[in-house]
């Protein structure tokens, strides 16, 4: 069991919850970090604290460099620490390259992008003084291969690739990893909605016939936050039952 403090951004649902959930049966203190600090953010903590574990929720807009530094000091006053950094809180608006305007384009980058830059400066920060992180971003196998209709998202996911090895390099000396997870088509709201033919021809091309689960991109979560991945950094870890080979 662990006995450090993570940091999970986005969970109060899908990805980022399941993230934060597993962490919390690892025996990690978890930040519940979602926009706002009511509604799905307190089931997650309810939950947390009903299977035994301790987490506290804290609301901000992970694109606001400022409410950033405030919830990672908000989380280091709490539990004293910040030990894994799990950059998921992220969007997503399908649109073909010509019809995305300026203020899409700059939103996909601002939270999906600019969000990682803020919260890993501020938590490297605290990381450095312990001589200790783990810090773990969750791209998508679109920041790898890129995807009609989705260029500002895959511009911004990619953009985690560069970013999480630059980390990597620079803080591998204070024994801080950084590394990337890009999730294939997982189980949500959005995949659930999808024509049953729209499904059939996903699941075509994917060599496990079957969509990933949050659950799939948790227990990798874990393992790259735990001393097992020590010797792990700079990596980008495809977690899409073969679509992306």
């Amino acid at each position: 069991m662990q006995e450090g403090v993570a940091i999970v951004t986005g969970s109060a649902r899908g990805i980022g919850r399941a993230i934060a959930l597993k962490l919390a049966s690892e025996g990690y203190r978890v930040a519940v970090n979602d926009l706002r600090s009511d509604g799905p953010a307190l089931d997650v903590l309810a939950q947390i604290e009903a299977a035994g574990g301790t987490g506290m929720v804290v609301g901000a807009d992970i694109s606001n460099s400022q409410a950033v530094k405030e919830m990672v000091d908000q989380v280091v006053e709490t539990f004293g620490r910040v030990d894994v950094l799990v950059n998921n809180a992220g969007i997503n608006k399908d649109q073909l390259l010509v019809r995305i305007s300026d203020e899409e384009w700059d939103e996909l980058i601002r939270i999906n992008l600019n969000g990682a830059f803020y919260c890993s400066r501020a938590a490297i920060k605290h990381m450095m003084r312990k001589r200790f992180g783990r810090i773990i971003h969750i791209s998508s196998v679109v920041g790898i291969s890129g995807n009609a209709g989705q260029a500002h998202y895959a511009a911004a996911k990619s953009g985690l690739l560069g970013f999480s090895r630059s980390i990597a390099r620079e803080y591998g000396n204070r024994n801080i990893t950084s590394n990337v997870i890009a999730p294939g088509y997982i189980e949500s709201d959005m995949t659930a909605a999808l024509a049953a033919e729209q499904t059939e021809k996903i699941l075509a091309g994917i060599a496990l016939n079957r969509l990933g689960t949050p659950e799939d991109i948790a227990g990798v979560a874990a393992f790259l936050a735990s001393p097992q991945a020590a010797y792990i950094t700079g990596q980008i870890i495809q977690v899409d039952g073969g679509l992306a080979m």
